[in-house]
């Protein structure tokens, strides 16, 4: 052993504790067989640890530093990513006009306690898939069991709130955006395409029914690789991140009447800037692009409706105001909040009528296999799960809590003639192992949100956005708006 001077014992020690502070924190003591490197880093230097540095050849040292320091980096923005904060930019509307599309999040881990990574093996600042080479960018083995530290709350009515898609365990390449699960019953509806009328079935019939969909339906996907992609599966931290409002929390019953979230019968306060889509036809020119920048609609969200000439579903909206040669005046499709609403409605020489946008729009409602009559605006009443709570399970939930006691809990759940059976044993009860929460954007009209794939379990949450550092308008050029330098550093409520 060399002799060591009194400045490295003082930084070896430092260090250690730092160290031994941080295994504390995250509960992990495999993390030991790291202090015996730190002490010989600054103690006994019996590897070579910078044995580059010594090299005589200018072109090795110059590499190794390089390579020294793109390692260094990787390990830092690995843990800073895992246990402290992590960026995040909005890829879709579903929280207009709280967040935007373009905007840079700071996320913060350490919020509700950061996970300990499901996933160790993987590559810092890619989620799942690799940029270039499009592999994994991660290793399946090993899996580590779901553990949080502790962090400084936990996930509060209202709170946005950034998660793994829950949904998002098996993924059909080709399709990523849409529902696996959903889509898997989509396309055993249109195999099965003859009409049934599900509420002149008892729930057995029912259930029979929709596993005849969902089982055709995924045979269909996995058959036919070219449309639909290779089919995998993604561990809880590799999945997509998605963020939305948490309108309910673990224990909660949800109900949604008119659009308006009720908690326990009591209504929830709406965020400031709540949307929904409406049809909005004009007296006959088109809305001038200027609007458009006033009221912060981006291109992607307008859709225009033009040269119609007798389009039976805008004249049963009520949208039937005709120019000269008798075609119905244009016609947008637009996501508009309450302030919006009444400023194009107070612009009587431009807008004809505007219309919220029907039902028959929304889809498939969660559970896709349980028959309700639910939709986007009336939802429920659904009970979201508390860890420790026990349930009384029947053919009426079951459809509802068998995704989080498969999926989320790791059971064995089979329907049997006789009853329902839990990892071989009968029995209608189940206590639940994890918290739930219940997801949705604040544009309610376009955001794939709980309503369409279910509850989020607690394993799954990622952090809590606290301040957009960065955003982009992808709408303008760089000396025209692109920079929207109002939102630089604004926090996120």
């Amino acid at each position: 052993m060399r002799q060591a001077t009194r400045k490295q014992w003082i930084k070896c020690t430092i260090v250690t504790l730092l160290y031994l502070a941080f295994l504390v924190w995250i509960q992990s003591w495999w993390g030991l067989i790291v202090v015996p490197f730190i002490f010989d880093i600054y103690i006994t230097k019996i590897v070579p640890w910078a044995f580059w540095k010594k090299s005589k050849n200018p072109i090795i040292r110059g590499v190794m530093s390089w390579v020294d320091a793109i390692l260094f980096a990787l390990v830092a923005v690995y843990f800073v990513n895992i246990y402290i904060f992590q960026n995040y930019q909005i890829p879709s509307s579903s929280l207009e006009k709280s967040l935007l599309v373009g905007d840079f999040l700071y996320v913060s881990k350490m919020s509700y306690g950061a996970r300990v990574p499901n996933t160790p093996l993987s590559m810092p600042l890619a989620q799942h898939t690799l940029p270039i080479f499009n592999t994994k960018s991660y290793i399946e083995w090993p899996q580590w069991k779901y553990k949080r530290v502790a962090g400084f709350g936990k996930v509060k009515l209202n709170d946005i709130v950034v998660f793994n898609f829950p949904a998002g365990d098996t993924v059909a390449l080709n399709m990523q955006a849409r529902d696996f699960y959903s889509m898997a019953y989509e396309e055993g509806q249109h195999l099965y395409s003859k009409h049934i009328a599900m509420d002149s079935l008892t729930r057995e019939q029912q259930r029979a029914i929709y596993d005849l969909y969902y089982n055709g339906g995924r045979k269909q996907i996995l058959a036919n690789e070219r449309s639909f992609g290779k089919v995998v599966y993604r561990p809880v931290d590799r999945r997509e991140n998605y963020v939305k409002r948490c309108v309910g929390l673990p224990g909660d019953t949800l109900k949604i009447v008119n659009g308006q979230v009720m908690i326990d019968g009591k209504a929830v306060e709406n965020p400031e800037n709540l949307q929904f889509n409406y049809f909005v036809q004009t007296t006959g020119p088109y809305i001038p692009e200027n609007l458009f920048r006033e009221l912060e609609i981006s291109k992607d969200d307008q859709s225009l409706y033009e040269d119609i000439e007798g389009n039976s579903a805008f004249i049963e909206m009520g949208l039937d105001s005709r120019n000269a040669e008798g075609r119905l005046n244009p016609v947008y499709h637009l996501p508009l909040t309450k302030k919006m609403h009444e400023a194009l409605s107070a612009n009587k020489k431009l807008i004809s009528k505007i219309v919220i946008e029907p039902e028959i729009y929304a889809g498939q409602m969660y559970p896709p296999n349980l028959y309700t009559q639910w939709d986007r605006s009336n939802y429920g009443p659904i009970w979201i799960p508390a860890k420790g709570a026990t349930i009384t399970l029947t053919s009426d939930n079951l459809p509802i809590y068998e995704r989080c006691i498969r999926a989320y809990e790791g059971n064995e759940l089979e329907v049997k003639t006789d009853g329902i059976y839990i990892n071989g044993v009968k029995t209608n009860q189940y206590t639940f192992q994890l918290d739930y929460y219940w997801m949705m954007g604040d544009n309610r009209h376009n955001s794939a949100d709980s309503r369409y794939w279910g509850f989020v379990p607690e394993d799954h949450i990622v952090g809590k956005p606290i301040v957009v550092w960065l955003s982009l308008n992808k709408d303008r050029d760089w000396f025209d708006g692109r920079i929207r330098w109002n939102r630089i550093f604004k926090w996120v409520h």
